[in-house]
């Protein structure tokens, strides 16, 4: 049995669980898929789980203690399904990363993180050295236990099957954590790990005041807004803006960077990306050696002609 994690905020299903299912399929065989929602008053995610392809089955827990998804809940209810795993799979996001080391050490096997290919059922590829070079890994482990890099695989169908659904009663009481509260950014911009087309702002950008002009061009264009490291420490963009080895893992079907160098921190992050267009002043940075498209300019000089086209395609 394959067992993936499903990613949710209890009404409507994060897209990267159906990259996930995607990856679960390429190693199912003759094996059942089923996945696991953990959460509270979450029907809604059930009813979106029983039409993708390839789901034998969805197992419910719905109980108020996994409406926040704690660690220590979720790793004993995944530890009570897992019996007949040969695979647990969840995200190579802040969600999987949080329980997931957790339910590998309390099986005692090691954690495959941040897959990016499946090449059979113990064998997988996953990027090592901030994205410069790729490992392919062979688990003995009984139980495999990975973490998908969504970014790597295309979404799983949707189709007009209802895959049978199976209620969990487990409410084994957490002593060790609570949940407090969330502080959530609230935008209408598109989620970075979700959006089609990315603005993304580097140090080339002069100060706050340009960044926040560039931030409204992205908002102009529907674009999402990304951000390298050195913007994030600057204080002129919040960390959930961040790009790179250690921020957002995203892949676009455009990402267009504005005068960012191309560290391999950064490019760890976005190298996916279907297209890449970078505007750079230095015309030796190294974001032009994976740019589709490159132009040497000035951002100070850029960002008013760009304005001004917008404004002229609006009318």
């Amino acid at each position: 049995m394959i067992l993936v994690i499903a990613e949710h905020n209890n009404h409507s299903l994060h897209d990267g669980t159906l990259k996930i299912i995607t990856a679960a399929l390429q190693l199912k065989s003759d094996q059942n898929l089923k996945v696991l929602v953990a959460g509270y008053q979450c029907d809604e995610v059930v009813q979106s789980l029983q039409q993708i392809k390839g789901v034998d089955e969805v197992l419910v827990a719905d109980d108020v203690s996994f409406e926040n998804s704690v660690a220590e809940s979720l790793t004993a209810l995944i530890l009570s399904c897992a019996n007949e795993a040969t695979h647990i799979l969840a995200p190579a996001s802040t969600f999987g990363k949080n329980f997931l080391p957790r339910v590998a050490a309390l099986l005692d096997v090691e954690q495959v993180s941040d897959v990016v290919e499946i090449i059979d059922a113990n064998t997988y590829k996953r990027p090592v050295y901030a994205g410069n070079a790729i490992a392919t890994i062979q688990s003995s482990d009984k139980i495999q236990v990975l973490t998908i890099r969504t970014t790597a695989f295309d979404a799983a169908q949707i189709t007009d099957q209802q895959a049978k659904v199976t209620e969990i009663k487990f409410n084994k009481i957490n002593e060790k954590s609570k949940f407090i509260k969330h502080e959530l950014h609230k935008s209408e911009r598109p989620e970075l790990s979700s959006a089609k087309l990315i603005i993304s702002l580097g140090r080339g950008v002069k100060d706050q005041a340009s960044f926040d002009e560039w931030v409204k061009v992205a908002d102009q264009m529907g674009a999402a807004v990304g951000a390298s490291r050195a913007v994030v420490d600057a204080g002129m963009a919040p960390n959930d803006f961040q790009v790179g080895q250690t921020g957002h893992i995203v892949a676009p079907e455009i990402y267009i960077a504005l005068g960012i160098s191309g560290a391999i921190q950064h490019l760890a992050g976005m190298k996916d990306s279907r297209m890449i267009i970078a505007v750079n002043k230095d015309p030796d940075a190294a974001i032009f050696e994976v740019a589709d498209y490159g132009l040497v300019a000035d951002l100070e000089k850029l960002l008013p002609a760009w304005q001004q086209w917008l404004q002229t395609k609006g009318e």
